[in-house]
């Protein structure tokens, strides 16, 4: 049975996990002024306590008592870009959640990334607005999560940073896999077609630990 109390505990672990995270990417971004591979590091370890610990974690109880870090791969410099967001035909994705009803999304533009290819810049037309930019590549369901990952989702903090020139930093070492890549209860947009790159794209958070899954039972 779920309480007053049960949900207003459950809204203050959310609003501290994004808090926490806000928090972590804006050292991210201050680090990755000099270091980029050292500002990766530190969001690899900033996550795993998250995850492990927190009460927001998208991991269930049983998973977090087996929960041994993240699997993200090595950083590597040849996938950070620094990319000017250019106009595109306009387009609208509407997303239906079990929580929050229709959430729609606006194509505002697009990025190239040099030797991969193209992805679609949605911007969230609820409250709070924000950039999101999913994105699947060649490695989906053979590594990387099936469904794609998160690469910038600004409304959840996942920033970092704008380019010299105005434009977007871009670093897929940071990419991320998306709530219900662990929990099938979160609703989640994932890549539609204009964020799907043929390339393989093989860092960033990995496929995950079936053992970490929320189907996953402890004997």
């Amino acid at each position: 049975m779920v309480t007053q109390l049960g949900l207003a505990l459950d809204a203050l672990a959310v609003a501290d996990w994004r808090r926490r995270t806000a928090q972590m990417y804006a050292d991210v971004r201050r680090l990755a002024e000099d270091d980029p591979a050292a500002a990766h590091a530190e969001w690899v370890a900033r996550r795993d306590e998250l995850f492990a610990t927190h009460a927001a974690s998208p991991l269930h109880h049983a998973a977090k008592a087996v929960f041994e870090g993240l699997s993200v791969a090595p950083y590597d410099p040849a996938f950070r870009f620094e990319v000017r967001v250019r106009a595109t035909s306009a387009q609208r994705l509407e997303v239906a959640t079990g929580t929050d009803g229709v959430v729609p999304f606006d194509r505002v533009g697009r990025v190239e990334l040099e030797g991969l290819g193209s992805l679609s810049v949605w911007a969230l037309r609820t409250y709070g607005g924000g950039i999101f930019i999913p994105v699947k590549d060649a490695t989906a369901g053979k590594g990387t999560y099936g469904g794609g990952r998160y690469l910038l989702d600004t409304i959840k903090h996942a920033d970092l940073g704008r380019a010299t020139d105005g434009g977007l930093i871009l670093d897929l070492n940071f990419a991320y896999n998306p709530s219900c890549a662990y929990d099938p209860a979160w609703a989640c947009p994932l890549a539609t077609r204009g964020n799907v790159l043929q390339a393989a794209v093989p860092v960033g958070e990995q496929q995950p630990d079936p053992k970490l899954v929320a189907d996953f039972e402890l004997e």
